[in-house]
């Protein structure tokens, strides 16, 4: 997480301490800072020795090829140089620094913010203060810093504005820098510029000693990104660059051409030269956002290497003061021979921008992604791979299949409404019904059942389903021969029970006598372990022992026959795998596994049940009771053309079914309900192209878990603050869902639960092996 910490010193100075000093704690994405109070003492002991260190590493560095205009000792600064006088002085000034920023006045401050930062988090440190002097000090030695490895400082004046932004419509791709070459006697300041040619969509316009004119003619006339300075330079009164071997400009004198270049866009000036802190007040006054200057006289190699680190990290998209600080302490590796190398870069920072990205400033978006370390990337990979083999593995062993047909049965509920299906009729037998016949065995009498049939026949329906077992010899003539010619002339199927081997039912239930073997299907549906039916068997083989014979499903008889009589007959046919097809449509039989089906019984030839999704699942079609049937209470031509299914619907004949619309006795379909949907099921798909229920192959599907598992790992990496993770774990969640649902609306079912159960285990599994090794970008 990105956050700004602003160090508010106030009014005070180094004589008489600082009353009030005032930190705010900025977190990125909020609009408001967290802000702590407190103090710190007058430090007199820690000004004169830095005022010391001072003297003594000016005439340490005096023969190191400074890049600094000038160079005299002055009188009183030493000319007998102890390197171990110099060593204790420095390790004083940082013990003393510390100390001071530890008194008990400001613990409160420094205990506030480490209560509310990790050390994973990005910080931008910013030092205000109105004593120049306390500005001066080495703000990078503060033990603050050293347990957040991704916090550097920078320094600001107490008054600071926005710059005055003029608009540019013509903003090229190109990072456009100004280098400024000046006088280089005594250094090498074409390595400087051999760096900048080097640097990847950037165009360099370089200056070699050019005259006041030539520069500030070059400032008004185009616009620039970044301002370079590579020469001698030092801070007297005012802080003063030497552009040529005679010349010398300071701020003050390039006031105009640069407060319009900063208008134009100039965001950041480098001065890579000597004691450059005045240098940047006075830029300050102009409002440019960031300046990067040696707050000491620097050697020559120490510039050409903090240049060359700088550049290359944040040319390669490092945050401005994560590659400050990487370059900053690369340059401990050069301090055996270059003493408090590391002291000497700064930012010099206007609060009230935000430091750009070199992505910002060629045209480029930030990437939303941000890089990713070797070790991050392994993480991520070995976790994906275990727990999508994990996932894989326990759903293989059938152990998710409950909760995932549990899911499947949610989504189902949630589909679009379609609309009744108009080639289909139900003949309920309602409690009234039943209760109005004569006990003859029956559900309806002979002479009912008689009257029935001879009123779906003289009104021509198509073919008559009698979902009613009637395994008892019919005592009425007429109804006698009426079922056997009906069914001669394929207009009636009647139902049987196969037979049960693992039951108390080890012949089944026969099916009328009066009607032939061809022309009876079976009425038997699977049901899986917790009672809900959501498979359709089709066929199975012959049973020769039991009294029910019959290969094909009631819906299956039905559908032959409503398809056989249509302007443009279909015949059944079976495909090589001898998967049933009518025309074009193929029924392909479930093989274990199937999505969420696992581990289930596939004998025979079963397909997924695609219930028609109508307001109600009881709504599949238009339906009538047998008394509306017989008095005329109905219009009697919609039976012309029809697949006609009478049925028991009366709660005391137990022919109810649990749905992936509900499991409790009132959500319950009736029998006759289901046979709608199987054998509407059937013929939409053939007639009119409705898509059958279809899944992935399992290499598809693990495929797609390991997708969302990694997912999950990447969540974790790209969002550092708690917050973040939890709104783009939610959105990520709904949209799978949404996904899965959507696809399920177009017929397909693929793996939810083990797609979540993936992008949440690997989600918390990155986020602790993060929190674990301490990486950085993490939560």
């Amino acid at each position: 997480m990105d956050h700004l910490i602003v160090l508010n010193l106030g009014q005070g100075n180094w004589k008489d301490g600082f009353p009030t000093v005032i930190a705010q704690l900025w977190e990125s994405g909020r609009s408001t800072p967290m802000q702590f109070t407190g103090s710190l003492p007058a430090t007199p002991t820690l000004v004169d020795r830095l005022t010391r260190w001072r003297s003594i590493y000016t005439a340490l560095y005096a023969h190191l090829g400074l890049r600094r205009s000038e160079f005299e000792l002055d009188d009183d600064e030493p000319t007998h140089i102890s390197a171990a006088e110099f060593h204790q002085l420095t390790h004083e000034v940082q013990s003393q620094f510390n100390l001071w920023l530890s008194a008990s006045s400001f613990r409160a401050i420094d205990r506030q913010l480490r209560t509310r930062l990790s050390p994973k988090d990005s910080i931008r440190l910013m030092v205000v203060a109105h004593d120049r002097q306390i500005l001066q000090l080495p703000w990078c030695l503060w033990d603050f810093l050293s347990d957040y490895p991704y916090a550097e400082v920078a320094l600001s004046l107490p008054e600071f504005a926005r710059s005055l932004q003029l608009p540019n419509p013509n903003r090229r791709k190109k990072v456009r820098i100004l280098s400024i070459l000046g006088n280089s006697q005594g250094i090498d300041v074409e390595r400087d510029r051999a760096l900048l040619q080097k640097l990847p969509n950037a165009e360099v316009h370089c200056l070699v000693e050019p005259t006041p004119q030539a520069l500030q003619e070059t400032l008004w006339q185009s616009a620039w990104d970044v301002l370079f300075f590579a020469g001698h330079s030092s801070t007297d009164v005012k802080g003063y660059i030497q552009i040529n071997r005679t010349e010398t400009l300071t701020i003050e004198q390039l006031k105009y051409s640069l407060r319009h270049a900063i208008a134009q866009g100039l965001k950041l000036a480098i001065f890579n030269s000597c004691d450059g802190l005045g240098l940047a007040q006075d830029l300050a006054d102009l409002q440019l956002p960031q300046v990067i200057v040696m707050r000491e006289p620097v050697p020559d190699h120490i510039a050409q290497e903090f240049l060359k680190s700088f550049l290359s990290s944040f040319s390669s998209g490092q945050s401005l003061y994560q590659s400050v600080r990487e370059a900053r302490e690369k340059l401990q590796a050069l301090e055996s021979d270059f003493p408090c190398a590391t002291w000497l870069p700064v930012i010099c920072q206007n609060p009230s921008e935000i430091p750009p990205t070199w992505q910002d400033w060629c045209g480029q978006k930030r990437q939303f992604l941000p890089p990713m370390s070797r070790s991050q990337l392994q993480t991520i990979a070995l976790s994906t791979l275990a727990i999508t083999g994990l996932v894989s593995g326990i759903r293989w062993f059938g152990a998710m299949q409950s909760i995932e047909l549990q899911a499947f049965d949610v989504l189902m509920q949630h589909r679009p409404v379609e609309p009744p299906d108009p080639r289909v009729l139900i003949v309920k037998i309602e409690e009234e019904d039943i209760q109005r016949q004569p006990q003859n065995g029956g559900s309806i009498s002979d002479e009912t059942l008689d009257r029935v049939l001879e009123t779906l026949e003289r009104h021509q329906a198509r073919v008559v389903g009698l979902d009613l077992y009637r395994d008892f010899p019919t005592q009425r003539p007429s109804l006698k021969k009426r079922m056997a010619q009906m069914a001669q002339n394929a207009q009636l199927v009647a139902i049987c029970k196969r037979r049960d081997p693992d039951s108390n039912d080890p012949t089944g239930i026969a099916p009328p006598a009066e009607i032939s073997a061809d022309a009876v299907g079976f009425s038997d549906v699977v049901q899986d372990r917790d009672g809900v039916l959501r498979r359709h068997l089709l066929f199975a083989s012959a049973d020769e022992i039991g009294t029910c014979a019959t290969a094909y499903s009631l819906s299956v008889q039905l559908a032959f026959r409503y398809l056989s009589t249509q302007p443009s007959p279909i015949a059944p046919e079976f495909t090589s795998d001898q998967h049933l097809k009518f025309g074009s449509t193929v029924f392909p039989a479930l093989t274990e596994p199937t999505s969420g089906y696992q581990r289930f019984d596939a004998r025979g030839s079963q397909i997924l049940l695609n219930y028609r999704s109508t307001k109600s699942p009881i709504e599949v079609a238009q339906q009538v009771t047998v008394r509306q049937l017989l008095n005329g209470e109905m219009n009697l031509n919609a039976i012309q053309d029809r697949i006609v299914l009478i049925g028991v619907t009366a709660p005391s004949a137990k022919d109810y079914f649990a749905t992936p619309y509900g499991r409790g006795f009132s959500q319950q379909l009736p029998g006759v309900i289901v046979q709608a949907h199987m054998v509407s099921q059937m013929i939409s798909a053939v007639l009119d192209k409705r898509p059958l229920l279809w899944v992935w192959s399992t290499a598809i599907e693990v495929m797609w878990i390991g997708a969302w598992t990694v997912f999950g790992g990447l969540l974790i990496w790209r969002f550092r603050q708690l917050k973040w993770i939890a709104i783009a774990g939610a959105g990520c969640i709904f949209l799978l869902i949404a996904g899965c649902w959507f696809v399920l609306t177009q017929a397909g079912w693929i793996p939810l639960v083990p797609a979540l159960l993936g992008f949440l285990l690997n989600g918390g599994t990155v986020a602790y092996r993060f929190l674990a090794s301490s990486q950085p970008n993490s939560l």
